[in-house]
């Protein structure tokens, strides 16, 4: 089995990307995360450009051994600057002292940015190139050499891009990273210029360093793989610059499950890729995207029930792995889509009894919940992210549904001071087990207020509502068109520490859709219960 070195670079390239700012603590959670999960190299950042990145590397290297028990802990810089000896450039220094055994120095591969962006001539940044990299070596340190716009200068001036590389080598790079730094390029041009390039140095380990800026990062990661190259450097979730770096996510099960290649510390390792997906974005505090391939919410979701049907006899009809694989899940979606096969295996799912009575087939009743959701989605509702929703609904259009309360009435007060000091009260008046409970609660809002009043009212009954707390609250318009007087959906994720569960609400009254989806939240874990 060919090895692949995974380089992950999140922490340096990945905290370009717009709206992501990483702390010293949040790079060493990322970064002992990724050491666990068996990726090769960790770029840690660039410790002669910033404070933060100099007192991670200080960090990392009390931790001994600079922390990691599978990684080689990176240090990134560039060559040394122009005019200078380069034992005075303070980048380079930087490096050694940060006293990691790996470095990664980009130089400038493209003459337009050696006239331009360096204001220096063509042989200058050659012997910037092959210095620095000796001079690094002298120091005892395994040098990666990363030819910045490599494709770019390779179109552009070809002989003058082999010079980089050869320059590179001479000073005694360990691994050339081709960089296709401006994303533009597609898998064709990958393919030629890596074949070509490679077949001119034999002797030297390649490595590709893709960006996505024409949605092409990927697929070029893979195509420079196939032409030799054997490392892989890209980011979690594809977050960078601009439109971010090559996908690890979706790179390493590529390559793992459908090429062969070994590129994490153990295979097995690979089913912690999903997790690793969501805690890199929890920390980044990026919104998941559910579309991403192989460990997005709904990489194997399944709505058309034509599809549904296929899959329950095979799942290869409409699946490229097993979503176990990742350490993803196969989800089943409730919509007005939805045929009989999705309501059976949704309803299999979630434990739901649909069996033959005197009164009703189970094809009947399996009807009866596809015509209530059709008719609410007509209305607004949509189950895909609100399963506990659709349980209710489901248990209620089966005839076992008996509610633990019901709604008598609420109301809900906000009052703000002429010096801005605002108060929301709610009042709920509900029936449990056939007692009126009446009671009153303040929040930090009329939502907060609501939930708080509802809570009070029913832990005498039920204490275990105690242990569920909020997670999420989403609001969105859905016929913006009306204006002020639009229905509102209301989404909220509630969680008690083992499991969570998304519930919905309706209205033009966006205090009434809350509050369906509040209600529905606490029937659902007493349910469950």
């Amino acid at each position: 089995m060919k090895r692949i070195s995974i380089f992950d670079t999140t922490l340096r390239d990945g905290s370009q990307g717009a709206g992501i700012a990483f702390t010293v603590e949040d790079k060493i959670k990322i970064a002992k995360a990724l050491d666990s999960f068996g990726v090769s190299y960790i770029e840690g950042g660039w410790p002669g450009s910033n404070p933060k990145d100099e007192l991670f590397f200080s960090k990392m290297k009390k931790l001994g051994s600079l922390g990691f028990k599978n990684a080689k802990l990176v240090a990134f810089s560039s060559t040394r600057r122009k005019g200078i000896e380069v034992s005075e450039d303070e980048n380079l220094c930087a490096i050694i002292k940060s006293g990691v055994k790996t470095v990664c120095i980009f130089g400038k591969s493209w003459d337009l940015h050696v006239k331009y962006a360096l204001k220096t001539t063509d042989e200058e940044n050659l012997k910037m190139i092959s210095e620095s990299v000796a001079f690094l070596k002298s120091k005892k340190l395994e040098v990666i050499f990363d030819a910045e716009h490599y494709f770019d200068g390779y179109k552009s001036n070809k002989e003058y891009a082999v010079k980089v590389v050869q320059a590179a080598i001479a000073g005694g790079a360990d691994t050339i990273c081709l960089c296709e730094t401006n994303g533009g390029m597609l898998p064709s041009d990958i393919q030629k210029i890596v074949r070509e390039t490679i077949s001119l140095f034999p002797k030297i380990g390649f490595g590709i360093h893709a960006h996505n800026d024409s949605g092409c990062a990927v697929a070029n990661s893979i195509a420079a793989v196939e032409e030799g190259c054997i490392m892989v450097q890209g980011t979690m979730n594809g977050i960078g610059e601009r439109c971010g770096n090559a996908n690890l996510c979706s790179i390493i099960p590529a390559l793992e499950l459908k090429r062969g290649y070994e590129c994490i510390s153990s295979k097995k390792n690979i089913k912690k890729l999903s997790e690793l997906s969501r805690y890199v974005n929890e920390i980044a505090n990026l919104i998941p995207d559910d579309t991403r391939p192989y460990v997005g919410n709904n990489a194997f979701a399944h709505k058309a029930g034509i599809h549904v049907s296929a899959i329950e006899r095979n799942p290869e009809t409409y699946e490229h792995i097993n979503p176990v694989l990742v350490g993803n899940a196969r989800r089943i979606l409730i919509s007005d889509l939805s045929g009989k096969s999705n309501v059976i295996s949704k309803a299999s799912e979630m434990s739901l009894s649909i069996e033959d009575t005197a009164a009703e087939s189970a094809s009947e009743k399996v009807k009866k919940v596809i015509d209530i959701v059709k008719d609410k989605e007509n209305n607004g509702y949509q189950y895909e992210d609100a399963e506990a929703s659709f349980f209710l609904i489901a248990k209620k259009a089966l005839g076992s549904f008996k509610p633990f309360f019901s709604l008598m009435q609420y109301r809900v007060i906000i009052e703000k001071d002429t010096d801005g000091s605002i108060v929301s009260e709610a009042t709920v008046k509900l029936n449990v087990k056939g007692k009126e409970e009446h009671s009153v609660a303040e929040g930090k809002g009329p939502i907060d207020a609501l939930n708080n009043c509802l809570f009070k009212a029913l832990i005498k009954y039920y204490p275990d509502i105690k242990s569920v707390f909020l997670m999420d609250f989403k609001v969105r318009v859905i016929n913006s068109a009306a204006n002020t007087a639009a229905k509102v959906r209301v989404l909220i994720e509630f969680s008690d520490s083992s499991k969570s569960w998304g519930t919905i609400g309706v209205s033009e009254n966006i205090i009434d859709a809350c509050w369906q989806a509040l209600s529905d939240s606490v029937e659902y874990k007493l349910l469950k219960k």
